[in-house]
């Protein structure tokens, strides 16, 4: 009837800290092939997926000790925008474009405000952790030419 899951998602981090046996890759190779894919044009999250796909590598943090992010970070490649945040703000375009057509949708509109305010908790929170200049704003004029 119910799931015992509570909710979570299926799959979890193994438990073991240590790379496994099987990774043929060294961590200087995980962090050229991060570059590379970076430079073909491959997002954070997309590179992961990659990695795990066609090199075989189970978690990047486990072999080299670093994320992709900080990864990316150390060699110039992060965008100035978080990847989460810059997702967040494709989709408000979205809906604020669909919401110009559809004036009656009013289900559109309220997932449209639930998108700005997750977008500016977002920003909130980068703005503390300094990712962010304390004084950039979101708007939707800001939104449109970020999402070009």
């Amino acid at each position: 009837m119910h799931s015992s899951g509570s909710g979570k998602s299926g799959s979890k981090k193994p438990v073991s800290k240590k790379a496994p046996d099987w990774v043929e890759l060294k961590p200087k190779e995980i962090e050229e092939a991060i570059v590379n894919l970076a430079n073909a044009g491959h997002p954070a999250s997309e590179i992961g997926i990659l990695l795990r796909d066609q090199y075989g590598v189970p978690d990047t943090k486990i072999l080299t000790g670093k994320t992709i992010t900080k990864i990316l970070e150390e060699h110039s490649l992060a965008g100035k925008i978080p990847e989460d945040l810059m997702n967040l703000i494709r989709r408000s375009v979205k809906q604020r474009a669909h919401l110009e057509k559809n004036k009656k949708d009013f289900d559109a509109k309220r997932g449209y405000q639930l998108t700005v305010s997750k977008i500016r908790r977002l920003v909130e929170y980068y703005k503390k952790k300094k990712k962010m200049p304390s004084d950039w704003r979101y708007t939707e004029q800001v939104a449109e030419l970020l999402a070009k």
